[in-house]
Parts: C-alpha cells; structure tokens; sequence
C-alpha cells in the first residue's frame, strides 16, 4: 500500500488492530462485476496474527449464495475493504476548521467461498462471536447447507486514526 499521507495517524500496534476490528460493527465491501463497481456492508467475524513479524488477517462473512455480492465474488474475487469507528465531530471555531475523529481499517483482499463444513462452522462461529459475544452457537445442518460463508484473505491494511483533542 502507498504510505500514509499523515503517518502520525497511521495505527501500526497489533493490539490497537485489533481493538479497531473489534469496535466495528461493519465492514465495507467494494466489489466489481459487469455494470461496474459497488459498496456492500456487511457484518464480519475475524482472525488476526502476527508471525515472524508479519500480520495476517483474516475476514469471514456469511451472504446467499445467489445475487449481485455472490457473483461478484466468484468473477472478481478481489475486494477492497473498509470499516471504521469511533466517530466523533471535532469542532472548530470556523466552518473549515472543523474535523472528524475516528479509526480506520483500509485493505483489499481475496474472496473465496468457504464449502467445507468445518471452516463454516468456524466462519460462522467467529462472526457471531464478533456481532453477539453473548449468544450460544449451534448450527442447523440445513442451515449450513444453505448460507454463504467466505472467507477474505486480507492481502494488505492498514490502520489509521483522528483522535479529538482533550
């Protein structure tokens, strides 16, 4: 990825990531097909480590396994990613001296459909430990045959944040 602009903004600690994927509800999808380029939100689970130095993170998302997001998916199976938190207006004294504080994920990665039983389950095990901490877990066999999982192998990313003033 290009080099931040602003590098005193970027968020380059682990623990920092991954409190970033944890505050957020969403992540923003931008896929490709035929008639062009569109957003998707969607709610994710995740996977984040470090090795030898280098990360690696890993988005699961579950959708039908028919329509625009799923074809798009198989066609062009890179996507870029977005989400973010922590939203907050920074006021200024003047309408142009006024910001906005928060945190940001940014990266592409590729998209693959998940077909075996086990690392569905685990997908769908992570999202719903993401949205709902709180919920028991348990999969309808018809269900799982049924849902979409994928998994996005996250290529690149980087962290970013504004924070307000005290």
């Amino acid at each position: 990825m290009r080099n931040m602009r602003l590098a005193k903004r970027e968020v380059t600690e682990t623990e920092a990531l991954r409190q970033i994927l944890e505050d957020c509800d969403v992540v923003r999808l931008g896929l490709t097909d035929e008639d062009g380029m569109f957003i998707v939100p969607v709610n994710f689970g995740y996977e984040l480590s470090e090795e030898n130095g280098a990360r690696k993170l890993r988005l699961y998302i579950h959708s039908a396994k028919e329509g625009r997001k799923a074809e798009a998916f198989v066609r062009h199976p890179v996507a870029a990613l977005e989400m973010d938190c922590g939203h907050e207006v920074i006021t200024g004294e003047y309408t142009c001296s006024y910001s906005y504080a928060y945190r940001s994920i940014m990266g592409t990665g590729r998209v693959r459909e998940v077909t075996a039983q086990e690392e569905k389950i685990h997908g769908l095990t992570l999202l719903m430990k993401h949205t709902d901490p709180e919920a028991s877990v348990n999969f309808l066999p018809e269900m799982l045959e049924r849902v979409g999982v994928y998994c996005i192998d996250v290529l690149e990313f980087t962290g970013k944040k504004r924070e307000k003033k005290k």
